[in-house]
C-alpha cells in the first residue's frame, strides 16, 4: 500500500500487524484441512456411498452444480447423490406439513360425522321412547319404520343419493295404515277385514288426504334444510382430502432440485458442513419450486370460505341439532292432529279407499283431552259443521301438556355441535393461506438462520451489525487505515469485524 494510505507503520500498530499475520496464515491453511466433517455429514444425512467423499480435498474437480475456485471435497458422484438426497428430504419436509392440514381435515370430517351419528341416535331414542309412552298401541309396527327413516337421514349426510324429503314423507306414509287402524279407528281389525290392499290404498292416499296436518311438510322441510348444509360439509372436507392427496404426488423440476443442492450441500463441498442457508435465499429457491403449488392459494381461500359458511349454516343457531332433536315434536303433533280430524280422515278414507267402516265400537280419538267427533279441517277433507272448536285450540291445549327436551344431546356430552364447529373454524383460519405460505414454512426452524453469517449459495455472507461497521469504518477512516472484510473459504469466525490495517512502508 502506499505512504498516502498509511503514512507510519506506528499509525497501525502491532495489534494490527498481528491481525494481518493471523488472517494470512489462515488463508495458507485453508487449502490444508480434510474431507473428514464432509464425510461425517454424508454418513448421518444418509446421502449415498460413503466411498464417494474422498479423503482430502481436490482442486481440480469436473463439477456441475457446486463450481467454485479452489479446493473442493466433492466429486460428480457426490453431486448425484446430492441430487437424490435433496429431493427427497424437500418432498418429506413438503409432506410433513400437508400431513398436519390432511389430519385437520379428516380428523375433523371424522368428528362432524361421529356427532351427526349421535344427534341421530338420540333423536331416534327420544322419538321412541314416545311412540313407547304415549302410542304404545303402535309403537311395535311403528318402530320399524322409525329405524328405517333415521338410517335413511345417516346415509344422506354421509353423502348418499338420498332425498330428506322423500325420506320423511315415506315415514308418514308408512305411519298412516298404523294411526288410522290403531288411533283414529281402534278395534277397526276387529270389525272388517284390514288387509295389505287397504294398508297400500292408506298410503297411496296419504299426502292427499293429509292427515297429518302441516306438520309432516315442516318436518321435512326443517330436516332438509338443516341437515342439507351437514351433507355438503362432509362432501366438502372429503374434497379437501383428494386435494391435500394431490400434494403426496409433487414432483421437483430438475433445475429445482439442483438449486436445492445449491442452496443445501453445495457448502459441504468447502467443508462447511454446519452454515445454513440465508432466509431470503432460502424463499426464493423455495418459492421457485413450489410456483405450481402456489397456483392453488386462490382456490384454497375460496374452499376454506366455503367450508365457513357451510359450518356456520349448519351449526349457526343450534340449526342441525334443533332440527333432528324436534322429530320427536313434529311426530307428536302430527299424531295429536290425525286424533282430532279422525271423523273427517274415516270419511275421506272411506269414500277413496271404498272400504266401509261401519261404526264399530271405540271410533272416537283415544286422546282424554278430545271429546268431539266433528271438527273443522282447511285440509281437503269434507266440510264440517261452523259451530264446532277448531282444531288449533286443543293444539294450543295439548301442547302445554307434552314435557320440552333438552336443546343438548345429554348432559355427559362434552362436546356440541357448535363447539366442535367452533374449534374448527379456529383451526382452519390457521391454514387459509397454506399454500401460499408454504415457501416460508419450509425455510423456518432449524433449515435456515436470519443471523450474521449464512450460506448464499455461492459463498458465506457476514454482515455485521450495521452500527458496528460504521463505527469501525469511522475509527479506521481517522487512522488512515482502509477497514478490509475478510470472507475467505467461508471461515469467518468473526474476521469480519476485524479492522485489518496493513501499514507497509513501500520504498
Amino acid at each position: 500500500m502506499s505512504r498516502g494510505i498509511c503514512p507510519r507503520v506506528t499509525s497501525c500498530g502491532p495489534f494490527w500487524i498481528l491481525s494481518a499475520v493471523i488472517f494470512a496464515v489462515n488463508v495458507i491453511d485453508v487449502d490444508a484441512y480434510s474431507c473428514h466433517e464432509v464425510r461425517t455429514a454424508f454418513q448421518l444425512r444418509q446421502v449415498g456411498p460413503l466411498h464417494r467423499v474422498p479423503e482430502t480435498p481436490g482442486t481440480d474437480v469436473d463439477l456441475l452444480i457446486c463450481k467454485h475456485h479452489g479446493p473442493s471435497c466433492c466429486t460428480r458422484k457426490m453431486e448425484e447423490s446430492y441430487q437424490f438426497a435433496v429431493k427427497r428430504e424437500t418432498l418429506h419436509n413438503i409432506h410433513s406439513y400437508s400431513y398436519e392440514l390432511e389430519h385437520l381435515i379428516s380428523g375433523h370430517s371424522d368428528a362432524f360425522q361421529d356427532m351427526f351419528q349421535y344427534l341421530l341416535t338420540f333423536s331416534q331414542g327420544h322419538l321412541s321412547s314416545l311412540l313407547e309412552g304415549t302410542y304404545s298401541s303402535l309403537s311395535r309396527n311403528a318402530l320399524p319404520h322409525v329405524n328405517q327413516l333415521f338410517s335413511s337421514l345417516s346415509l344422506y349426510l354421509r353423502g348418499a343419493n338420498v332425498s330428506v324429503e322423500a325420506t320423511v314423507h315415506q315415514f308418514f306414509n308408512n305411519l298412516f295404515p298404523l294411526v288410522y287402524t290403531r288411533l283414529i279407528n281402534p278395534g277397526i281389525e276387529g270389525s272388517v277385514m284390514v288387509g295389505n290392499e287397504m294398508a297400500d290404498c292408506l298410503r297411496m292416499i296419504r299426502q292427499d288426504v293429509n292427515p297429518f296436518g302441516p306438520h309432516a311438510a315442516i318436518m321435512a322441510q326443517e330436516l332438509a334444510g338443516a341437515m342439507g348444509a351437514g351433507r355438503q360439509l362432509g362432501l366438502a372436507l372429503e374434497e379437501g382430502l383428494e386435494v391435500m392427496n394431490a400434494t403426496e404426488h409433487l414432483s421437483l423440476s430438475r433445475e429445482c432440485v439442483k438449486g436445492l443442492v445449491k442452496m443445501v450441500y453445495c457448502s459441504h463441498c468447502r467443508g462447511l458442513t454446519l452454515i445454513k442457508p440465508c432466509v431470503g435465499y432460502c424463499l426464493n429457491v423455495m418459492r421457485g419450486c413450489l410456483a405450481s403449488v402456489s397456483e392453488l392459494d386462490q382456490p384454497w381461500r375460496r374452499y376454506t370460505s366455503l367450508l365457513e359458511q357451510l359450518t356456520h349454516a349448519m351449526a349457526g343457531h343450534h340449526s342441525l341439532e334443533l332440527a333432528l332433536l324436534g322429530v320427536r315434536g313434529h311426530v307428536d303433533e302430527a299424531l295429536l292432529y290425525a286424533q282430532l280430524h279422525g271423523p273427517l280422515i274415516t270419511a275421506t278414507v272411506d269414500k277413496v279407499c271404498g272400504l266401509s267402516t261401519g261404526e264399530p265400537t271405540g271410533m272416537q280419538p283415544t286422546s282424554p283431552e278430545v271429546t268431539t267427533s266433528v271438527v273443522t279441517s282447511s285440509t281437503p277433507l269434507p266440510s264440517a259443521a261452523p259451530s264446532q272448536p277448531q282444531p288449533e285450540q286443543w293444539m294450543g291445549q295439548l301442547a302445554n301438556l307434552r314435557s320440552s327436551f333438552p336443546l343438548k344431546p345429554s348432559k355427559n356430552n362434552k362436546h356440541s355441535l357448535r363447539t366442535l364447529s367452533r374449534d374448527f373454524l379456529m383451526y382452519l383460519q390457521r391454514y387459509k393461506s397454506f399454500f401460499a405460505a408454504l415457501p416460508e414454512m419450509l425455510c423456518e426452524g432449524e433449515n435456515v438462520v436470519d443471523d450474521a453469517t449464512c450460506w448464499s449459495g455461492d459463498d458465506v455472507v457476514e454482515r455485521p451489525h450495521p452500527g458496528l461497521q460504521v463505527l469501525l469504518f469511522q475509527w479506521a477512516g481517522r487512522r488512515g487505515c482502509n477497514a478490509v472484510f475478510y470472507d475467505v473459504m467461508g471461515l469467518m469466525v468473526w474476521r469480519a469485524v476485524y479492522v485489518t490495517c496493513i501499514c507497509f512502508h513501500l520504498t
